[in-house]
């Protein structure tokens, strides 16, 4: 459960998406919980075993997007290939796709990000795919911001 003086209201998730690293990177692992909330929907997101870095002016960020295809599966070139691009029903430019979410920055291989969305309901995003990039979002770069190789995924499913 979630509570916070926003909303201020104790929540049940309403969808979770189980994140797996890829075969490079096996020890990624975390979960995204999404919340329906009054003004749409709250992503809580815990990532563990992401890359790291001692360099202090390199420091891992990753992007992290929703992807429309279902499955968490692909290729020997994308081991992801069957998430497909990002979740933009609405045919906008990058980075104002639906699916196009605020970046992780790695700390020590731990990512953690909270924030709020209206680009999507979460009834629309079930059976879709969380992505973690292995570089940052440009939020230029079309179609999908130059942000590097899936080396996590996710399935978002409802709880019931």
């Amino acid at each position: 459960m979630f509570k916070n003086s926003f909303i201020n209201i104790k929540i049940k998730p309403y969808a979770v998406a189980k994140i797996k690293g890829s075969n490079d990177y096996p020890y990624i692992n975390g979960i995204a919980y999404f919340y329906k909330v009054q003004r749409g929907v709250l992503v809580a997101l815990q990532l563990n075993g992401l890359p790291a870095s001692d360099n202090i002016c390199n420091k891992p960020i990753f992007a992290v997007h929703i992807h429309s295809g279902g499955s968490c599966t692909g290729n020997n070139s994308d081991p992801f290939a069957d998430a497909m691009m990002h979740y933009n029903p609405h045919d906008c430019v990058h980075p104002y796709h639906a699916g196009d979410l605020p970046p992780v920055f790695g700390v020590d291989g731990i990512g953690f990000s909270i924030f709020l969305t209206n680009r999507f309901s979460l009834e629309e995003i079930i059976g879709k795919t969380v992505i973690i990039h292995s570089a940052p979002d440009d939020f230029t770069t079309q179609p999908s911001g130059n942000s590097g190789t899936k080396i996590a995924c996710g399935v978002i499913s409802n709880i019931n």
